[in-house]
């Protein structure tokens, strides 16, 4: 494996990076793969946990940004962290290098940890991160913008300004799909995305040395 967690000695043989626009269909595909016996790992969930309270992380941050980003619970106030890094740049620079060496080193342990074939990591912004040489292979979830669009006015209860702001603030779509090693389009019913998912899990079996 040619990225960052190639270090782990016992991982999958096969190790999937998962990735689409916001509103694509991400969770129900990955939820999918995990109904099937996959291990997924959540890289949103682990960007939690690794800036928890008590955590050398949150410490981290509180160094960079201060004690204003830290709660009266002495949790992190992501709303505030949010507004520090919006247009700032170096600062969000300075957040993705405290954050992402320690999300890359859960993914690392969680990985030696499968007993499996293969394993799905989902990474939203596996794009933007540049983590796509970290994977065997690139799946994107793909939908029409519009679809998106509908989904995220729906899911967070935003306009449609706020949700195409959203949308702009991701890699583009044809940057994603220039990527991918497989594309799952979500555009269909819960049963065609079954299927897709299906399709996809014998291949990986078969790539991963097992028969499907």
């Amino acid at each position: 494996m040619t990225g960052a967690y190639s270090e782990s000695g016992n991982r999958p043989a096969l190790v999937v990076g998962l990735t689409g626009g916001i509103a694509s269909g991400k969770t129900a595909v990955s939820d999918r793969f995990a109904a099937l016996g996959v291990p997924v790992i959540d890289t949103d969930q682990l960007a939690r946990e690794v800036v928890a309270p008590g955590t050398e992380g949150l410490a981290a941050v509180r160094a960079r940004f201060g004690a204003d980003v830290i709660d009266r619970r002495g949790e992190l106030d992501r709303r505030a962290l949010r507004e520090r890094i919006f247009s700032d740049p170096a600062a969000r620079r300075d957040l993705e290098a405290i954050t992402h060496p320690r999300i890359r080193a859960r993914v690392g342990q969680r990985l030696a940890e499968a007993d499996s074939p293969y394993a799905i990591v989902v990474v939203p912004l596996l794009v933007e991160a540049g983590w796509a040489d970290s994977y065997d292979r690139i799946l994107v979830v793909d939908a029409e913008p519009s679809r998106q669009r509908e989904r995220l006015m729906a899911r967070d209860h935003v306009d449609r300004a706020q949700a195409d702001r959203a949308l702009a603030s991701q890699a583009q779509r044809e940057r994603r799909l220039a990527l991918a090693d497989d594309v799952i389009v979500n555009d269909g019913t819960p049963d065609e995305l079954d299927a897709r998912v299906q399709v996809l899990h014998r291949h990986y079996l078969e790539l991963a040395g097992v028969g499907g």
